[in-house]
């Protein structure tokens, strides 16, 4: 469970409010804008694309830089699977506008020419024509007719029919989770065959028995829906052999070589029961795979690889290609190991009912790393934190690793937007708790969530996993369940008693006026106007703050207030919002735990889904003051070995590159293992 579209746009904008908050304060601005050089490479349309440093690299020692390299390299060889997942055609597509970018020798000054240019990057950032966030497709700023004079400029082969959708409204959405829509008829996601229904999904999946029901396999993760010739369903398995084979193979090949230079046994018998997983694609044993990377522990490399997330599937089933490579930060990780120390007393005190409460939480670990490569799911839009793995039976009995990925959330910082805070704050106290604790407070956020909140609570005996009960809501759910235990705690004197901050009241109120400020106002700039939100981690953030806002209007806890035309959230009273919080989570969590289906619909539909439309317009138009692209993600800095006269590798130096089309050009030439239809 990755936070990055979770609380990464709370993150986000309190790293950049601090950072703009001091410059524009202290009058530094000129100087943090020359610092943000080596980290800014461009921005188009709604879209910032950074660079992340990797910090320390000189200090691993040549086998740790190797395995690394091998490790970036099997991430990479994934990507196009992560393309195709996205929807049938991209690939396709995806050809056709790199040959007219590469080969047009028409007039580039033009207009047209502009706006085909940014609508390629567009699509390269989302890994496909649909919206990496929105997942709503990306409509070009130019017409048809000027796209098929550069096809015949270029003598670019795509078929009238695709042509046609990049204009039209066919495949609109990537994820629909409007179910009155239909949950895969209104999504573009390549998962399932068209024409195959939610209710023969589940009716399928229904069938399929794990050895242990305590220990539930992934059904579904790793394999698309289709029917076979005699119009029935069966899974096309994403293995060698199998779906996307061409692609894994190579995957495969990068992960021997990185097993040969592992850093101790257990890492590299992990890496082996991933290459196993890679050649079978069986579920057993992705789960005895996830146990022992868990226990690999030991050493200053660790990775992320393989189909993970299932944000993406409307049922919560299938998981996204996703890879990154990572190095220990070791003093960041020291000063965060606290929170994970604590984790049963945080479980112990928490508001939840006795019964779903953990007894003994186990195996938790967290660390601030480094990140040296990201693939798929996880580039060129990033998280910010990971806790896997997914599958609750394992996390109860084995635990999970969390990771903070702390050189991306350091080049954020050094290019955030400007007077965001002064425009939205509702006054002055506000901005003076963010310029003294945003950053942190967002830190330790993100730690609590990842840490104690997805390892908290249980479900109950006989109750099913949470994609089976909880269905098209279950993402949400647990997002807004993780991001309710960290509020519950961020306003606590634990947090104060066990050294992680001066002043728990003051850093909590500044968490508390954060994430109501953006679950109500501020997250509402990625949306046009008029759209409901859609997307899982959105929604957590408004079903959150739009509760507690309602439940403690008898007590006017938080008050709306407008003042020359403007919006504004105050929160009168902290102590009776922690209650709330408390409140919230303990409901939340019976949820989960009950399996209760039409509960957590009601939640969500009645307070994520729908938008303030007024207040939508206005906050529109208030940040209409300010350039910044709502959306940021990075190139990845290139890994490039030097070779001795026998082929063995001496050294590897690390280069940025130039231009966000130079990585994505090199990506599709050097990595582009699968045909255009898979």
């Amino acid at each position: 469970m990755k936070l990055v579209k979770i609380a990464g746009v709370f993150m986000v904008f309190a790293i950049s409010i601090v950072s703009n908050a001091q410059s524009d304060k202290n009058g530094t601005a000129k100087s943090n804008q020359q610092e943000s050089s080596d980290f800014f490479v461009e921005q188009f349309s709604d879209i910032k694309v950074l660079r992340y440093q990797i910090p320390g690299w000189q200090n691993l020692t040549l086998k740790e830089q190797q395995l690394v390299y091998y490790l970036t390299q099997a991430g990479n060889s994934g990507r196009d699977i992560m393309w195709d997942q996205h929807y049938k055609y991209n690939l396709t597509i995806r050809k056709a506008l790199e040959n007219i970018y590469q080969n047009y020798k028409g007039d580039k000054n033009d207009g047209d020419w502009k706006n085909f240019e940014i609508y390629l990057k567009r699509v390269w950032f989302s890994n496909g024509i649909h919206h990496h966030y929105s997942t709503e497709k990306i409509k070009p700023d130019f017409s048809i007719a000027y796209f098929n004079t550069l096809l015949k400029a270029t003598k670019t082969n795509l078929s009238p029919k695709i042509v046609e959708i990049l204009f039209n409204d066919v495949d609109s959405k990537r994820v629909n989770l409007d179910a009155s829509k239909g949950l895969l008829e209104g999504s573009a996601i390549n998962f399932y065959e068209k024409g195959i229904t939610q209710k023969e999904v589940e009716a399928f999946y229904a069938t399929k028995k794990s050895p242990d029901p305590k220990k539930p396999y992934s059904f579904g993760l790793n394999s698309k829906l289709v029917r076979n010739a005699n119009g029935q369903l069966e899974e096309k398995v994403w293995k060698s052999g199998g779906m996307y084979g061409p692609a894994i193979d190579k995957i495969i090949y990068w992960l021997e070589k990185a097993q040969k230079v592992a850093e101790n046994k257990n890492q590299g018998d992990a890496i082996g029961l991933l290459i196993k997983y890679y050649k079978t694609g069986d579920l057993k044993t992705w789960d005895d795979y996830n146990i022992a990377w868990l226990q690999a522990t030991e050493g200053n490399i660790d990775y992320i690889n393989s189909f993970i997330e299932v944000y993406n599937d409307p049922l919560g089933y299938r998981g996204s290609y996703e890879g990154i490579v990572q190095i220990k930060d070791f003093d960041m990780s020291k000063k965060m190991e606290v929170v994970s120390k604590n984790a049963q007393w945080f479980e112990d005190n928490s508001p939840l009912a006795p019964e779903h409460k953990k007894k003994n939480v186990v195996g938790v670990s967290y660390k601030t790393v480094v990140v040296a490569g990201e693939s798929g799911d996880s580039s060129p839009s990033t998280p910010i934190g990971v806790n896997l793995p997914n599958a609750d039976w394992i996390r109860a009995e084995h635990g999970s690793k969390s990771v903070s990925l702390g050189n991306i959330i350091d080049a954020y910082s050094k290019v955030g937007g400007k007077g965001r805070l002064q425009e939205f704050a509702n006054d002055a106290e506000e901005i003076r708790l963010a310029e003294k604790y945003a950053e942190l407070g967002s830190k330790l956020h993100t730690s609590l969530h990842e840490v104690v909140g997805h390892a908290s609570g249980q479900i109950n005996p006989g109750v099913g996993t949470p994609k089976e009960t909880l269905k098209n809501y279950s993402s949400t759910l647990e997002e807004g369940r993780a991001d309710l235990v960290g509020l519950y705690y961020l306003y606590n004197p634990k947090i104060q008693e066990i050294g992680l901050v001066d002043n728990w009241k003051e850093l909590g109120t500044q968490c508390y006026d954060s994430y109501i400020r953006n679950g109500l106002m501020t997250q509402l700039v990625r949306l046009e106007l008029g759209a409901n939100i859609e997307e899982a981690h959105m929604r957590n953030r408004q079903w959150v703050s739009a509760w507690v806002f309602e439940k403690g209007k008898k007590d006017n806890v938080i008050e709306k207030i407008t003042r020359d035309g403007k919006t504004y959230f105050n929160i009168t009273d902290y102590d009776k919002l922690h209650d709330l919080f408390g409140q919230l989570l303990k409901e939340v969590q019976r949820i989960k735990s009950e399996g209760d289906f039409e509960a957590g619909k009601a939640l969500v539909e009645n307070y994520g889904v729908k938008v303030d439309q007024k207040i939508h317009a206005e906050i529109l138009e208030r940040n209409k003051q300010f350039p910044d692209a709502p959306y940021s993600g990075f190139v990845n800095p290139v890994l490039v070995p030097k070779l001795n006269a026998k082929g063995e590798i001496i050294s590897i130096a690390i280069q940025q590159p130039k231009t966000f089309a130079e990585q994505m050009l090199n990506y599709s030439k050097i990595y582009g293992f699968l045909p255009l239809e898979n």
